[in-house]
């Protein structure tokens, strides 16, 4: 068989896995197209962390609102013999039609709470499993990598630089935007910094030094094009590169305007505190130190602690990977079908049947408590879940624009209790109570299945 090039266009109608469009046409047949509630959520929270951020919502939507099957991949579905005429002439016409409910993006969520809540005929609500997972779980591993970064930060700029690691181009852009969500100030991928809106940094690459030859003459040059830039000055020695631009001050009087240099290397610690003590006997208290090459949220908080004199980050590949957890235990389960709760008995995997509600109580400003319950319960707190599409268009208003997802996501952080916020696993976990009416409903399906 042909290997499709990897640049072939194509919607996404078809990034769905075999088994739901199998599953969806045995429904079909069978006249299986009742409402159905599916629920997105993760069961355990990755090592070291004590919450998950959630994010993705708006890219996941607007893939929703343009979901259908193009001419081209019905005839790919044609040439394999599993599906019948009478189905591809159903996924012809093939629209979104359900409701969707969802936390806010930058909500702070734990396990058992539903990210994603899709109520829909049971076909398309099935059909669209892998498209939810894949838009919400690792947008979610990125703004919650990314939140932890600002908060070991302490309030100094963060920069994400990690397009370059990201595993592959979607990726790429979604970091950059999962980032600016939690907190980050900007990226350095310009594709996102149009698509989104979200503020773009650069300074040079080290190859821009080596081309030139003379340290010296390419800080100049390169300020003859961009006055105001960052100068990367370790490409040979440090030290030596810090003076450097202190001799291109001396030279170009007021005509120097550089706001900054970057360290990409070595003992970022000792080199941070040797470089300021340059500039400042220079005069050049205005010229910031930015770090970057290999940091994680552990060692920007071991600089603070250290008190390095560093004013801002870039942050690269452990942001765009999530190094330390690439991975949620997240799942997209029925909960309910035709009015009736439905679970998954597993002695391991719980799955509280029905459709839900979480309630968020809070002490002053902080979070204390969720309660996850039925979706008709009336109980103290914020209901989180808030409706953002009804019979499959999205609701006006119902999603704010990133710059305020990202005040709101700000918020959750500063709301958090503080043994939360460390980057370390507290020694115990913010509560989530199953309200009793759901364990109730669990025991009963238990008790039939036996």
């Amino acid at each position: 068989m042909a290997e499709v090039s990897q640049g072939e266009p194509g919607g996404l109608a078809l990034f769905t896995d075999l088994y739901e469009l199998m599953m969806v046409q045995a429904y079909l047949r069978e006249g299986m197209t009742a409402p159905a509630v599916f629920e997105l959520f993760f069961r355990e929270l990755p090592a070291e962390r004590n919450f998950v951020m959630a994010a993705g919502l708006a890219p996941l939507l607007d893939a929703l609102e343009g979901l259908q099957f193009s001419a081209d991949d019905l005839e790919y579905l044609r040439a394999d013999e599993r599906f019948s005429e009478e189905f591809l002439h159903h996924l012809a016409d093939f629209r979104f039609t359900g409701d969707v409910w969802a936390v806010p993006e930058g909500t702070l969520v734990f396990p058992h709470e539903p990210l994603v809540q899709v109520v829909a005929p049971l076909p398309e609500a099935q059909l669209i499993e892998t498209l939810v997972l894949n838009q919400i779980h690792f947008a979610s591993l990125a703004a919650t990598k990314a939140a932890r970064i600002v908060l070991a930060a302490g309030g100094r700029r963060v920069i994400d630089f990690g397009s370059r690691r990201a595993h592959g181009i979607d990726a790429g852009m979604i970091v950059a935007r999962s980032a600016y969500l939690a907190g980050c100030d900007g990226t350095s991928l310009m594709a996102a910094g149009r698509r989104y809106g979200i503020p773009i940094f650069g300074t040079m690459a080290h190859s821009y030094i080596q081309a030139h030859g003379d340290e010296l003459a390419a800080f100049a040059s390169f300020l003859d094009s961009f006055p105001e830039s960052t100068l990367l000055v370790d490409t040979y020695d440090t030290i030596e590169g810090v003076q450097k631009v202190v001799e291109l001050r001396r030279k170009m009087g007021d005509r120097f305007r550089v706001r900054a240099i970057r360290l990409d290397s070595g003992d970022l610690v000792e080199l941070s505190r040797q470089s300021r003590r340059i500039l400042d006997d220079a005069g050049l208290q205005h010229v910031q130190i930015v770090a970057s090459g290999g940091l994680d949220e552990y060692k920007l908080a071991q600089f603070a602690e250290l008190q390095a004199p560093i004013d801002g980050y870039g942050v690269g590949t452990s942001l765009a990977v999530s190094s330390d957890a690439p991975a949620l235990d997240m799942a997209y389960k029925l909960v309910e079908y035709d009015g009736r709760p439905r679970t998954k008995l597993s002695s391991s995997k719980v799955i509280y049947p029905g459709r839900k509600q979480i309630f968020r109580q809070t002490v002053g400003s902080a979070y204390d408590r969720d309660v996850l319950a039925p979706a008709g319960a009336k109980l103290p707190g914020e209901g989180l879940l808030k409706q953002v599409v009804r019979k499959g268009q999205r609701m006006a208003g119902a999603l704010p624009n990133l710059c305020e997802s990202r005040d709101y996501a700000a918020e959750q952080l500063r709301s958090l209790p503080e043994p939360l916020r460390q980057l370390t696993r507290a020694s115990s976990e913010y509560t989530v109570d199953i309200a009793s009416e759901l364990e109730s409903q669990l025991n009963a399906l238990r008790q039939q299945h036996l």
